[in-house]
């Protein structure tokens, strides 16, 4: 009580001289440190963290213009370098960081795809294009020359010959089912799975031969809940598990590890969910098969669990990526390195909070893009941690484009969601992408639809926003998702 008396006396004592010294100015204190517009560092939980305590990482980005359009776009980069973009139907190149990309002309030979899908096998440097013609044929194409030259098939898919949603991956062989020597006698380094979308659910198919055939497989995932049976991109371990990540209420996963001849699945999220409607989640394993899960949760945050004892068991109590500050977010896709060392990208918008959602009995916007206003600006953000596996990790986002990706909502329906008097508001489609090459470094794949006049007009409308530009972001400098590779520099 002393203590606090002398104090209030002090107080009152400077306020009876305060006249006599208001010549002198006091400079005001300095506020405490910030991070630049744009550039956010945060805990699990979504909030900004001390920049006395940690500091940001050292994160810059290269642009490229891949020339196409691209609107559910795929990447992917092989040891030389060469980067490879699908932009529908043809198979962009790129071998000198951006500068330039050329169309490698694919086997498959078509004047539109429903579904495009490319992969670049780690291992063995193979280039896989997927093509799917209407809803009943899906081609397989592959590279073993960085896109010179192609061979390929078709891909039955049974007697009911509707597939959607294609995707394809690779692995390595297991010890166990399809795995074991002997049984099926692999003549291809690698596992090649192929997944697609029919009525009853998920079907996934192992390739034995490199993708000229699938020879073994069915439904690993039924039709349980509204548009359950769409799924994600296929991720495998080096220990051989492969994951696939149904489109559900509850984020799941569903996982083999023996090669695709038995299927296990796993729930986790409940405490954040998803919304409705939805986007697919995406798994991401690092060099000892630890696995991230990411999804949009019901909020339109970022959320992340954690296994480290390869999907056996996963946190129920879900890591919040990305910032508070961005308030609506979509399309999530996440790769790792190192354990506890990943690179997340996704599309945000920190720009809509008091906006109301319009004809809909003034029901206050609740971030959902789908339904998203028309002056939403969405924009692509990169995150990346090097803990992600600590109690408590720190998350580096940077807002790395300077003009929006997207004016108004995003569509997250299959079909067509334009409303009475107004264009289709589907551009974007499915899905971008991100992959890290064998040095650790990330490249994001996306689709641009704000470009011209509307990127650069401040008065622009979702009616402006309507493009599909192919476009790639990269790792200019920073660290390396691998840690002996340390910090990686801009190419020269």
């Amino acid at each position: 009580m002393q203590t606090k008396a002398l104090l209030v006396g002090a107080l009152m004592l400077s306020a009876a001289f305060s006249g006599c010294l208001q010549d002198e100015q006091t400079p005001p204190l300095p506020g405490p440190p910030s991070l630049p517009d744009g550039i956010f560092m945060t805990g699990s939980d979504g909030l900004s963290l001390s920049l006395d305590l940690h500091q940001p990482l050292p994160l810059s980005f290269v642009f490229s213009d891949v020339g196409e359009d691209g609107a559910e776009p795929s990447i992917g980069i092989t040891s030389s370098g060469c980067m490879f973009f699908t932009a529908f139907e043809k198979v962009m190149r790129s071998c000198d960081h951006g500068e330039s990309w050329e169309h490698m002309n694919s086997i498959f030979q078509h004047p539109s795809t429903s579904d495009p899908w490319l992969w670049v096998d780690p291992v063995t440097d193979r280039v896989f294009d997927v093509q799917m013609v209407g809803l009943l044929t899906t081609w397989i194409a592959w590279s073993d020359d960085d896109g010179v030259n192609w061979l390929g098939n078709p891909h039955d898919s049974g007697p009911i010959p509707l597939n959607d949603h294609i995707k394809l991956g690779t692995g390595p062989w297991t010890d166990d089912g399809y795995g074991i020597p002997g049984q099926m006698d692999p003549i291809y380094e690698q596992a090649v799975y192929f997944c697609y979308n029919k009525g009853a659910g998920i079907f996934c198919y192992t390739s034995f031969d490199g993708g000229a055939s699938f020879e073994v497989g069915g439904m690993v995932f039924g039709l349980a809940t509204e548009n359950g049976g769409l799924h994600g991109a296929i991720t495998t371990a080096p220990d051989g598990t492969v994951y696939v990540t149904p489109r559900v209420e509850t984020p799941t996963i569903v996982f083999s590890k023996d090669n695709g001849l038995t299927w296990v699945e796993r729930t986790m999220g409940e405490d954040v969910g998803t919304p409705n409607p939805r986007k697919n989640s995406e798994v991401a394993t690092d060099s000892e098969s630890n696995a991230y899960h990411i999804w949009v949760g019901s909020d339109f945050g970022i959320y992340m669990s954690r296994s480290e004892d390869s999907g056996q068991t996963w946190e129920q109590e879900s890591t919040r990526v990305s910032p508070i500050e961005v308030i609506s977010t979509t399309f999530p896709h996440i790769d790792a390195g190192d354990p506890g060392r990943i690179a997340i990208t996704y599309l945000g918008s920190e720009n809509a909070s008091e906006l109301g959602l319009p004809d809909i009995d003034d029901v206050a916007w609740n971030g959902n893009p789908h339904y998203a206003t028309g002056n939403v600006s969405y924009y692509l953000y990169i995150t990346y941690s090097l803990n992600a596996l600590d109690p408590d990790p720190v998350f580096h986002t940077v807002r790395v484009s300077p003009d929006p990706v997207q004016i108004g909502s995003i569509c997250l329906n299959s079909g067509d969601c334009r409303t009475i008097g107004e264009s289709s508001n589907r551009n974007l489609l499915d899905f971008n992408d991100l992959h890290i090459d064998l040095e650790g470094r990330a490249y994001v794949a996306f689709a641009d639809g704000c470009t011209g006049s509307c990127a650069t007009d401040n008065n622009s409308t979702p009616e402006d926003s309507r493009d599909r530009r192919g476009s790639v972001y990269f790792l200019g400098s920073g660290p390396s998702l691998y840690e002996t590779a340390g910090l990686l520099i801009e190419f020269e």
